[in-house]
């Protein structure tokens, strides 16, 4: 039988292999089944990936399961952006709130799967060079950028949340204030430090995201853990008539709610921006194919929208119109039900462990990224310990420094939301897909529509939440 494969075995001096259990290699380079250009994009029953060569790439790289980059991924996902959505809940009402929230999460993962497959076609390994391939060396300074500011005011965010719940605020009272009375640990600042020192910083020097994975799970884990705490405990006051009646539509009837209504969609684009990490959690993969990274981006999806969905429906039902731009300083009160005490207590220290957790993972996309706008051509960062740990504490020391500037989490996300993450999110990927599609595989006239949408609305949500923010700050001055 004629056949482009050649075995591997001894034939007149020349060894070659014939063990059944090693790939048979194309010598047929007209048909590109072992030219290098296109071997990175083939996956599942298609072809192989690089890694599934050893004969001619060297060993075969142990990486991540698809569980260990699913908890990854969520764990970029989760975060402190949860926290806004009941107080996005009572912006937009029950209905709306919920259909968006769907909405967002896929369109949210069919932008990540569009990232995947272009690039793996250009052979990118993080997002700069995927967009750098598709617009240009500008787009791609200029994504990186989105990235930092993006990460950074996530991570700020997370601080304030931490010292807000264990510190107190001006009209919550702090975990330990509940605990041991006034004392030195009332003040939020040196609250900030001691976890950013005792907590935050080992893990975030660690320089591979896959030793992240258990980290990850445990995050995920927890909030998990809030969100049944919260479900039951909405369940139980709605059982006994105690929950006021909620808003099924938004309020627009005064100036402050139609701001407020503005605002809120970018803050819930900013709940679903995982982007940056899709490379890194790809590269670390084990056997990794698109097709399983699809798998990981999907099952993602489906924990996120879950999770978001039944945490946005609880806080607003639990707390109404009193619900607070961090629904995490709700839980300083009596929940009106059996055992309010201990429940607030699980609900707050569990939901900052888990942001102790989710800290590293956003923090190194950040780390990787600023390395690779500053030190452009120099050897990976995971090869220079000293400048990994440098660029780690420079990081958090800014990172603290904006955690004591910035009031609160939801003056964070209505910027990064309507700028930089509906840019990560939705107008880069779009543009990429619709960009490298004529260079390599087409797209469908579905998935054609789906990207102009996308882009579409990234460019409306920009515009007016942006609007939005800056008519909000004139009326408060």
């Amino acid at each position: 039988m004629n056949s482009n494969y050649s075995k591997l075995e001894e034939i007149d001096g020349s060894f070659q292999h014939k063990d059944p259990s090693l790939k048979l290699i194309s010598t047929d380079y007209g048909n590109g089944y072992l030219n290098p250009q296109n071997v990175d994009v083939l996956d599942g029953e298609d072809g192989a990936d690089l890694d599934d060569l050893p004969l001619i790439f060297g060993e075969k790289k142990s990486g991540s399961g698809i569980y260990g980059a699913v908890f990854n991924l969520t764990t970029s996902v989760i975060g402190a952006g949860i926290m806004a959505l009941p107080a996005a809940m009572k912006v937009l009402g029950l209905v709306l709130g919920v259909i968006l929230i769907f909405l967002m999460g896929i369109l949210s993962e069919i932008s990540v799967e569009f990232l995947v497959r272009f690039s793996v076609q250009c052979k990118a390994t993080s997002y700069g060079e995927v967009v750098q391939a598709a617009l240009g060396r500008t787009a791609k300074i200029l994504s990186e950028i989105c990235i930092i500011v993006n990460n950074a005011g996530v991570l700020v965010v997370y601080l304030i949340i931490i010292g807000d719940v264990m510190a107190g605020s001006l009209r919550h009272i702090g975990v330990f204030d509940q605990w041991l009375g006034h004392g030195f640990w009332d003040h939020r600042k040196l609250m900030i430090l001691v976890v950013l020192v005792l907590f935050l910083a080992p893990l975030c020097v660690l320089d591979k995201i896959d030793s992240l994975s258990m980290t990850s799970a445990a995050s995920v884990a927890l909030a998990v853990v809030f969100v049944i705490v919260a479900a039951i405990v909405a369940f139980i006051k709605l059982v006994e008539g105690k929950i006021e009646p909620p808003r099924m539509t938004p309020d627009l009837g005064s100036k402050k709610a139609i701001l407020d209504f503005l605002v809120v969609i970018p803050i819930m684009l900013n709940a679903y921006v995982c982007h940056f990490n899709v490379q890194p959690i790809y590269n670390e993969l084990e056997e990794r194919s698109p097709r399983k990274m699809y798998r990981v981006g999907r099952i993602t999806t489906i924990i996120c929208v879950l999770v978001y969905a039944s945490t946005a429906i609880a806080g607003y039902l639990l707390f109404g119109k009193d619900t607070e731009s961090d629904v995490l300083t709700n839980f300083d009160k009596d929940l009106g039900i059996r055992f309010s005490t201990a429940l607030d207590y699980i609900v707050r220290i569990g939901y900052v462990l888990h942001l102790i957790l989710v800290f590293p993972v956003i923090h190194f996309s950040l780390r990787q990224t600023v390395d690779t706008l500053i030190f452009e051509g120099l050897n990976p960062l995971s090869e220079s310990r000293k400048r990994c740990l440098v660029l780690t504490f420079v990081l958090l020391a800014l990172m603290y420094l904006g955690s004591t500037v910035i009031p609160n989490i939801w003056t964070a996300f209505k910027f990064t939301g309507a700028t930089t993450a509906v840019s990560l999110g939705f107008t880069f990927p779009s543009l990429i897909a619709l960009r490298l599609s004529k260079e390599g595989t087409g797209l469908s006239r579905a998935e054609r529509f789906l990207c102009w949408l996308m882009l579409s609305l990234a460019v409306i949500v920009s515009i007016v939440g942006v609007i939005g923010n800056i008519y909000s700050i004139n009326s408060r001055s």
